[in-house]
């Protein structure tokens, strides 16, 4: 009896031994899984920017275009300062300055406008929409995240500019068709909202209950809770959907160029004048150029990618600092 008693012992720490190493094993199959993953995405950012830096750094080398004649070497100070953008000119003339004026007043006026509606919103969907109708709403953010950006373009060239046209007859103001700054914000709040509120609706739902009850227990109000302490624990996640709502709102380019009027000198701070963005600078004429017309729109690409580095860092600061306050 001893002895039935020692085998099945036996054979259940094999099971238990195999089952250990199984489970290890497919540990370690997931785990390189994702680290390989991590890698691919890695290299593949690096080659992106290894391809555009390349290309864009080109026009500012004295070396460029001297196998076709004189050297056509952009000046960089010239081209990041530069008020002017003429390619039509003889020379031609290749400032960005204003242009990242623009884009950066088109981006944030977005998110201005975008941001308090979407967290807001997402609030709303977690916390108070009983359940039928919060699976609608997020259904409805889900639907307008997957909406392609040339058909907001087409919304926006067909229904915004004609808004924001009536809207500048009334300060007694005029705009090209609608083509102005304030109808490329307006898009770009519309398009950069379901990326926020998708996030941030995400933030809250992970937030845990015992907090929000333990605020309930102290007295504390739906309200106060929701605002003072919700939301203040979903901060990390809701940063996270503003620097990718912004990301969008850089980055996108079909959209902006059919309301933008590609304004060929600035800044101006009239909302009803038209604009140029680096991104529609980048696209508008693309292919139909070559030569320093061509390379010189990968220098503006450099430029983005700074601008939304820097961006992403600035969030992060004022997330950081926001976060003190609030534990304070």
């Amino acid at each position: 009896m001893k002895e039935k008693d020692s085998s099945f012992v036996n054979i259940r720490d094999e099971i238990s031994a195999s089952s250990r190493k199984r489970r290890e094993n497919t540990d370690k199959f997931f785990r390189y899984s994702f680290l390989l993953a991590a890698i691919i995405s890695a290299i593949m950012i690096i080659l992106i920017f290894f391809f555009v830096g390349k290309k864009g750094i080109g026009p500012f080398l004295p070396s460029y275009g001297q196998a076709g004649g004189a050297s056509q070497q952009q000046n960089i100070f010239s081209f990041l300062t530069g008020m002017t953008w003429r390619p039509d000119q003889n020379p031609a003339v290749y400032g960005v300055g204003f242009i990242i004026i623009n884009t950066l007043v088109s981006a944030f006026l977005a998110a201005i406008l975008a941001f308090p509606i979407s967290v807001l919103s997402a609030l709303f969907i977690v916390k108070v929409a009983p359940k039928k109708l919060r699976m609608f709403f997020t259904s409805v953010v889900e639907l307008l995240a997957a909406i392609p950006s040339v058909v907001y373009g087409v919304f926006a060239a067909a229904n915004i500019s004609s808004l924001v046209d009536n809207i500048a007859g009334l300060f007694g103001q005029s705009t090209h068709g609608g083509l102005s700054t304030l109808t490329v914000a307006l898009l770009l709040a519309i398009m950069i909202y379901p990326t926020i509120t998708s996030i941030a609706i995400n933030a809250i739902a992970a937030v845990d209950k015992n907090i929000e009850l333990g605020s309930l227990a102290l007295g504390a109000s739906k309200t106060q809770t929701n605002f003072k302490l919700v939301l203040t624990a979903a901060k990390s996640g809701i940063f996270a959907g503003l620097i990718l709502g912004l990301g969008r709102a850089f980055g996108e380019a079909t959209a902006v160029s059919m309301v933008a009027g590609n304004a060929m000198v600035g800044p101006s701070f009239n909302l009803f004048d038209t604009t140029r963005t680096l991104t529609s600078t980048m696209l508008s004429g693309l292919h139909e150029t070559s030569g320093i017309d061509y390379d010189i729109r990968f220098s503006v690409g450099i430029v983005l990618m700074i601008i939304v580095l820097i961006t992403n860092l600035s969030i992060q600061l004022v997330k950081r600092k926001i976060g003190g306050i609030a534990n304070e």
